[in-house]
């Protein structure tokens, strides 16, 4: 017997700036985020992309990936996308794209990846506030309490 559905496995998921694909199907991510500094809050970025790649499944599948707020509960940003899988040796790549993100206080947001609606991997992303240094011959600035 033949299986006709096998959920995947998510083999990798990276938050990053930007994801391009090469002429022959590669792709390359550009600035693969461990944390975001910012020397003020509230700050927008541009563009984030997270990057899945999905592996040993097969059938048709629905990921959802959420960009949570440090309250793990508000959702920022949600992308869905169908994919399909007809064989479990080979592999679907998925990339949502999050434009505009404001972050408005610092603090650890988290990425969920999902199938399906099984949770498959959830990950911090710290968003760091670090002043820029004061002049020479000045004391720091005082940082309000955050």
């Amino acid at each position: 017997m033949n299986p006709t559905r096998i959920l995947p496995d998510l083999q990798s998921s990276l938050l990053c700036e930007e994801v391009r694909q090469e002429a022959n199907g590669n792709f390359f991510l550009v600035g693969v985020i461990n944390y975001i500094r910012v020397p003020q809050l509230p700050v927008v970025a541009f563009k984030l992309c997270v990057f899945n790649r999905w592996t040993a499944g097969i059938g048709q599948f629905t990921e959802c990936v959420r960009l949570i707020a440090p309250d793990q509960t508000t959702v920022l940003r949600k992308s869905e996308v169908k994919f399909g899988l007809p064989e479990a040796h080979l592999h679907a790549t998925n990339v949502s794209v999050f434009g505009q993100v404001e972050f408005k206080t610092a603090g650890n947001y988290y990425i969920e990846v999902l199938v399906d609606d099984v949770m498959k991997l959830r990950y911090p992303v710290t968003v760091l506030h670090t002043p820029p240094p004061a002049p020479e011959g000045q004391p720091p600035a005082a940082t309000p309490a955050e």
